[in-house]
């Protein structure tokens, strides 16, 4: 049986090129999406809305499920 993945384009606007803090309140999650390509697609489409703004950045990454406690 295949392992189904899932992916999520998250980021939102940093507080400089670093890229490690985001500012608060920018937070940006979207997804999920079942495969990478409709990620990817997903991740152009949001990028093109701010491409004004320096610090803002998106990654597109593969959700890893972990166990329930």
């Amino acid at each position: 049986m295949t392992e189904r993945q899932i992916w999520v384009v998250w980021g939102g606007v940093f507080t400089d090129t670093n890229f490690t803090v985001l500012e608060k309140g920018t937070e940006e999650l979207h997804g999920p999406y079942h495969d990478e390509a409709t990620a990817n697609r997903a991740w152009q489409d949001h990028m093109r809305r701010k491409v004004d703004i320096a610090t803002h950045r998106l990654f597109v990454m593969l959700a890893t499920p972990t166990k329930a406690a």
